[in-house]
């Protein structure tokens, strides 16, 4: 698995270590917010039990898993609370989306008490996995946390070792998880209360005493799930992380207390929706770059248009001329009731400089509003416009891009208005080898008489391309006929070696 790229880490849960290891210099610790000893007291099928205790309450022998009034009676000022696994859950959900945006792109959430980081191809924007874990820890540290942490090969290896290893801080070298995880107890491996149970019996007591053991036999005795938790702590079974997506898509709604189906309550509610909307990404700083709506009709089906934009923007008054192209398609059936405007593409957006516009300076009009509304009615990929490439064969010159987007320098090189997409042959051409224009040709059913010709402009072929132009030749001219009519016409060959063509001649454009 080291050769896949994946390093893991798994961050423990507050109350996992022993007190003489959660003493804080420079910091505080959640011990010291608790000064009485706490336990947190949750339901467990009919009965409740001791969840987690602080490590004050741990040296009073208040222990997980005993009864609750077992711990009551044993010490008489023990603090306790009611667990909250759904805080716990938010908890970790709001720390996993903080790794995201602070640490590693690949982080999850492991419940109860851990967090998974993929540190591949990042660990080193940290100074490396040994000072990123401890900065991690000092981390935890100082927000009241007691944190374990570990680095292997697989996601399995290091959620055992951050929670049964015997140092806080565990790194495994590459291809040594064998050798880590071996003296670890078997409920490092996240096996069910039934599969603990069996290996008790049948005297397997670390992970090591699982290893020589033929996997039917060991399949028989402790389940199927155990040989796949074995399999992912040993790298033989892949265990992808699913990472926490920080996405909060914008989403504004209308509920109405009547049906409407009229193209001009369709709109108002449109103007309505494009108002909050502006609102909540004007508090995030953001601009759209396409738009949903989404309308349900009485009978529960939904109808659903969208549009798009060149630039981020918010400016309601252009966002509903575009929308409003799209009301024809809604077909209101009887009634729609229910509405939703969603912005699932946006950018962020910030103010626009006016210190040019105030002083009188003169502006170059931005042309991404007429663009998305030509765009609208035609549709997007009927908008573009031409741009350079850096190649000599002129029909491989020019590019679609962005209609909003300047385009780059173009060449300082003759080339007709109209370029053909691909050439077109001619047929009757007489011409002197090697190096003279044509004199007539015949093109589309018509014979051109030339009267003035410039060239040979000799262009190569692209040989890292394909084998076929290692040693291609085109020869381009410029001619004039007798009306006035001037054409791009090219030869292939150079008129004396055969592998450069095969002499054969091609109109590619039309001059002015």
């Amino acid at each position: 698995m080291r050769e896949l790229g994946r390093r893991s880490e798994a961050a423990s849960h507050p109350f996992r270590t022993e007190l003489g290891t959660a003493g804080i210099t420079g910091g505080f610790s959640a011990y010291d917010f608790h000064r009485a000893p706490l336990a947190l007291v949750g339901k467990v099928g009919r009965r409740e039990e001791i969840v987690s205790a602080c490590p004050s309450a741990a040296m009073l022998g208040i222990q997980v898993g005993m009864a609750a009034t077992h711990a009551r009676a044993l010490v008489s000022d023990l603090d306790f609370r009611p667990a909250d696994p759904d805080a716990d859950a938010a908890l970790l959900d709001r720390l996993a989306l903080f790794a995201v945006r602070r640490w590693s792109p690949i982080a999850a959430a492991t419940p109860p008490d851990g967090l998974w980081l993929d540190l591949a191809g990042c660990d080193h924007l940290h100074g490396g996995e040994t000072r990123f874990c401890q900065r991690l820890l000092a981390f935890c540290k100082r927000a009241g946390f007691t944190a374990r942490a570990a680095v292997a090969d697989t996601a399995g290896a290091a959620h055992a070792l951050a929670r049964f290893a015997p140092s806080d801080l565990t790194i495994v070298p590459a291809r040594e998880t064998v050798r880590a995880v071996s003296p670890l107890p078997v409920a490092a491996l996240r096996l069910s209360g039934t599969a603990l149970g069996a290996a008790r019996r049948f005297g397997f007591e670390t992970i090591g005493d699982l290893l020589p053991v033929a996997r039917g036999p060991l399949a028989r005795r402790l389940g199927l799930a155990a040989i796949t938790r074995l399999d992912q702590a040993m790298g033989g079974v892949a265990e992808p992380i699913t990472p926490r997506m920080d996405v909060t898509t914008p989403v504004v709604e209308r509920r109405l207390m009547e049906p409407i189906g009229t193209a001009e309550a369709i709109a108002r509610v449109m103007e309505d929706l494009l108002g909050d909307l502006a609102t909540v990404l004007q508090a995030r700083g953001l601009g759209v770059r396409s738009l949903r709506f989404v309308g349900s009709r009485v009978d529960g089906t939904e109808q659903i248009v969208g549009v798009g934009t060149s630039r981020p923007t918010r400016e309601t008054a252009h966002l509903l001329r575009l929308l409003k192209l799209r009301i024809e398609k809604i077909d209101p059936g009887m009634g729609m009731e229910q509405f939703w405007l969603a912005a699932p593409h946006t950018e962020p957006l910030d103010a626009v400089d006016l210190g040019a516009v105030l002083a009188g300076d003169v502006v170059v009009r931005d042309p991404a509003r007429l663009v998305d509304v030509v765009a609208g009615r035609i549709g997007p990929a009927a908008v573009f416009r031409v741009a350079p490439m850096p190649s000599h064969v002129p029909e491989r010159a020019v590019t679609r891009a962005d209609p909003i987007v300047a385009p780059g320098t173009w060449p300082n090189w003759q080339r007709p208005v109209r370029l053909f997409a691909r050439p077109e042959p001619l047929w009757g051409v007489i011409a002197l080898l090697p190096d003279q224009p044509p004199r007539r040709f015949e093109w589309r059913g018509t014979r051109y008489k030339v009267v003035a010709g410039d060239g040979p402009e000799r262009i190569h072929g692209e040989w890292w391309r394909r084998d076929a132009e290692v040693w291609a030749v085109r020869d381009y001219y410029r001619v004039e006929d007798e009306t006035g009519g001037r054409f791009w016409v090219f030869r292939r060959g150079d008129g004396m070696m055969d592998d450069t063509g095969d002499l054969s001649w091609w109109i590619h454009g039309v001059f002015a």
